[in-house]
């Protein structure tokens, strides 16, 4: 029966992926607080369900319906609307979140100044939290709301639409640690910190942090409001420091000066590249051969010419399909053993989408070699492939009879095979002569 069981889930899984908005399928969990009210966040959610997405929604206690179910994920997508929770159900924990990134599963987290099981989650992904209780606080730009409702400006990022509007945020902000799988998406001005107090009373400590070392360790566009983050099997999360940002209030809420908020755009983006919907590529097919043949060889000669391609795709949310992409105009090839003996650029093939190619010679070594592609960009997912060849020398009869910088010693053995013949004919014929002279003269 458990069989049985999770057979249908796979297969229903596999169903959900054959005409998915998303690259990776569209039913997502909504874990939200019973604080909260879904009215308030009615077009956030409303836009999830427009463009396809199946949401199911539970409390952060509830057991049902379950994260993961024998082993295999319940949900292509999770979002955790639970800035203040502190206690959950037994499925969910920072340990199995985390193993839904493994499962290929993604996440939507969204933080609060309070202590939480998620802020321990964030510092797993490379996140430094502030202290508790020290939301983001700026006095700019003059306004007539809070001094922690704040309007933020959008930085171009590959992943948000260009020319977006800035955003109204209200939470907590994050410094950064050093992994390089981290993905900035939206930072603090740099008039802005953190802060436990409205009031002006630790203004002195931030001046003088700022004079030390540039910046203050809580204060500046140093650091993060929103958050992302790829692991090496291209699952996503998004850590946003406040859930206000993705309520209605927010999205009809007009910035300072009379134009609308980004709010709405905004959260729409971080969430098609949370969901693999936007930003989603991936390595089809790659084929390697000599130059003038069609057939991968089982072994290269040095000094072989090498023609080396790899197809590239991308998700097209519009048509739930992968399509040939060749936007891609810095990818390398490697060639190594070891160490890379050639690094040379596969650029995109002119008139062919989604193809990529490249010649080289392959070096004048033997060995066993590697045709590598390791393709890293914030924002875009992991492409890399690894191929195994062996290259060896020429055989006897491979070699060409003859070099053309080695005349001079097939012209010195020759010369030197020409004279010794006509020496010894010379010598034989100059001594037989001798002997009937002699011969002569006695008779």
């Amino acid at each position: 029966m458990r069989f049985f069981v999770l057979a249908l889930v796979s297969f229903l899984a596999l169903a959900n992926n054959v005409f998915a908005k998303s690259s990776t399928g569209d039913s997502v969990l909504v874990v939200i607080d019973p604080s909260l009210k879904k009215e308030d966040y009615s077009k956030f959610f409303g836009g999830l369900e427009e463009r396809g997405y199946q949401l199911t929604f539970r409390g952060p206690r509830d057991a049902h319906p379950p994260v993961e179910q024998y082993g295999i994920p319940g949900f292509s997508h999770v979002i955790l609307f639970t800035p203040e929770t502190k206690s959950y159900a037994s499925d969910i924990t920072p340990q199995s979140l985390v193993g839904l990134l493994s499962e290929n599963t993604n996440l939507l987290v969204t933080l609060s100044t309070k202590q939480t099981p998620l802020s321990s989650l964030s510092t797993e992904f490379s996140l430094i939290p502030p202290p508790p209780g020290t939301p983001l606080i700026s006095h700019h730009p003059a306004r007539s709301e809070p001094a922690t409702v704040i309007p933020i400006p959008v930085s171009e990022s590959p992943l948000l639409t260009p020319g977006t509007s800035p955003v109204w945020f209200s939470g907590v902000p994050h410094a950064f640690g050093n992994s390089p799988y981290l993905v900035p998406i939206l930072r603090a001005t740099s008039e802005s910190f953190a802060a436990d107090s409205l009031d002006d009373s630790g203004a002195d400590a931030l001046v003088d942090a700022s004079e030390k070392a540039g910046e203050g360790l809580w204060a500046g566009s140093h650091l993060g409001l929103v958050t992302g983050f790829q692991t090496l099997k291209n699952s996503r999360v998004v850590f946003a420091g406040g859930v206000e940002m993705f309520s209605d209030e927010y999205a009809n809420k007009a910035l300072p000066d009379g134009t609308p908020s980004g709010n709405e755009k905004f959260v729409k983006d971080i969430t098609a590249w949370a969901f693999r919907e936007t930003l989603a590529l991936r390595i089809d097919n790659t084929t390697h051969h000599r130059a003038g043949e069609e057939v991968p060889p089982e072994t290269y000669t040095t000094n072989d010419q090498i023609v080396y391609t790899a197809h590239i795709s991308a998700y097209d949310p519009k048509t739930s399909s992968w399509k040939p992409y060749s936007g891609i105009t810095d990818m390398q090839l490697e060639f190594t053993m070891l160490d890379p003996h050639i690094r040379i650029a596969l650029p995109p093939v002119a008139g062919e989408p989604g193809k990529y190619q490249v010649q080289f010679r392959a070096p004048d070594r033997h060995g066993v070699f590697k045709f590598v592609v390791d393709w890293r960009r914030k924002g875009y997912p992991l492409l890399q492939t690894s191929t195994t060849v062996p290259v060896v020398p020429p055989r006897h009869d491979q070699y060409p009879r003859f070099l053309s910088a080695a005349w001079p010693y097939y012209a010195g053995a020759i010369s030197t095979s020409v004279g010794f013949f006509l020496f010894s004919a010379l010598w034989l014929a100059g001594d037989v002569e001798g002997k009937k002279k002699k011969g002569l003269k006695t008779e």
